[in-house]
């Protein structure tokens, strides 16, 4: 578990699995000697719905009986129509008890191997043991809602939040959206007409309960007013 400051701006790999997973609504299981399934409408009861990720064994006696190896595999798309919308891939490995169905009732049970993500920032290992101690992001299952309703309520108000880009967007910029919100900032993607970049806006204080997502929003609006006031001030 980390604690909360100011001076953390960004996710942990392990904060990045454990939000796609609680907030995931599809996944492809694929497993020994099957066609990979697609599984929709997770129940988002738990982190993974309708598989129940568990511990891997200690290192003494095996599982008696036979464990059915398995992949779960997700992705993270922006909620936005931002250009490449794909956020990252996550890959669960592990065993299962049973062999997967989707006819079932009941969750399946999985021996938890390890996570991987893949995103801009490259490729991250996850193990149990930090998903478990890990706290789930408050805005995780909210992000998507919240990010459409500042383009479709308040698209007005994103230009306002270059102020706080840096470095600030040079000529030929052709359009920005919110790419991702989670906990610790909003990001802003900056398309040109041949490439894009990418912007961090750290809140001032990170969201450990969902109603204080929109204050910290807030805030990120008040200090960009500031900052567009010095700027008119220098002209």
């Amino acid at each position: 578990m980390r604690p909360f400051n100011s001076r953390v701006t960004h996710p942990t790999p392990a904060e990045r699995v454990l939000s796609i997973l609680t907030a995931a609504h599809s996944m492809t299981v694929v497993s020994d000697g099957h066609d990979p399934i697609e599984v929709h409408r997770l129940d988002g009861t738990s982190a993974m719905g309708h598989i129940h990720l568990h511990a891997p064994p200690e290192a003494s006696p095996g599982h008696p009986g036979t464990r059915v190896p398995v992949r779960l595999e997700l992705t993270d798309i922006a909620p936005t129509p931002v250009r490449d919308r794909m956020r990252a891939r996550v890959t669960v490995t592990g065993l299962l008890l049973a062999e997967y169905s989707t006819e079932s009732t009941a969750s399946t049970c999985m021996e938890f191997g390890q996570a991987v993500i893949d995103d801009h920032n490259g490729r991250a290992f996850v193990t149990h043991a930090e998903l478990r101690t890990t706290d789930p992001d408050p805005i995780a299952t909210r992000e998507a809602a919240m990010l459409t309703h500042l383009v479709d309520g308040h698209g007005e108000l994103i230009p306002l939040l270059l102020r706080l880009a840096q470095p600030q967007p040079h000529k030929g910029m052709v359009r920005v959206l919110p790419l991702a919100m989670d906990r610790y900032g909003l990001t802003l993607r900056l398309e040109y007409p041949g490439s894009h970049r990418d912007v961090r806006l750290p809140f001032p204080k990170p969201v450990a309960r969902i109603d204080q997502a929109g204050p910290q929003i807030h805030s990120l609006l008040s200090a960009a007013r500031r900052a567009s006031h010095r700027n008119q001030l220098l002209t």
